[in-house]
């Protein structure tokens, strides 16, 4: 009994593979992203193509999936929040384990962390997912030297490079404002 749904776009059949280590096969598709492929402020938009190029090949263990992910990204900078429109390249490789391999018990801590092969289906989605969000930027921003925001009036630097406000006023001494001096008070008669 399998879980995968064979029909979605980032589930593949390996059975041509068969159980014969050095078989491989080499695959090209375009997919839909799936959903919250990315962080926060820079990702890839839902639906929108991922092109992949795999490489699968037979190993004693399972299958190993290499291959390069391109997609395009949109987000904001995370200094000035302009809009972000670029594109990402990544490239990705896991060994997944046929699900009827036994290890010994040195090797139980593995097989939670270790890929499956689901019959002869693999899922590329978590590994698509860990390689995009992994290589994305922590904080994205627009250009290497964005200068941000004004953080008095919010206006965006990089529009504006003279930008400057007048010095503050300590609250402290605001009420000495009022007691400017009269200039007839300055000169004794």
């Amino acid at each position: 009994m399998t879980s995968l749904d064979p029909r979605a776009p980032l589930v593949l059949d390996t059975r041509e593979l068969g159980r014969r280590p050095g078989s491989q096969r080499d695959v090209e598709l375009t997919v839909p992203a799936p959903a919250d492929l990315g962080i926060e402020v820079l990702s890839v938009p839902e639906g929108s193509p991922v092109e992949l190029d795999l490489r699968l090949e037979a190993v004693m263990e399972g299958v190993l999936v290499t291959g390069t992910a391109q997609a395009e990204l949109v987000g904001e900078c995370a200094r000035c929040l302009e809009p972000i429109d670029d594109q990402i390249d990544v490239r990705f490789q896991e060994l997944f384990v046929y699900d009827d391999v036994r290890h010994d018990d040195s090797d139980e801590e593995l097989d939670d962390e270790a890929s499956r092969l689901e019959g002869d289906l693999l899922d590329l989605e978590p590994l698509l997912r860990d390689a995009v969000v992994l290589a994305l930027p922590f904080q994205p921003l627009c250009q290497d030297d964005c200068p941000g925001l004004c953080v008095e009036c919010g206006a965006r630097l990089a529009d504006d490079p003279g930008h400057s406000h007048e010095e503050p006023i300590d609250p402290r001494w605001a009420g000495l404002q009022a007691l400017k001096q009269d200039p007839q008070d300055s000169n004794p008669e």
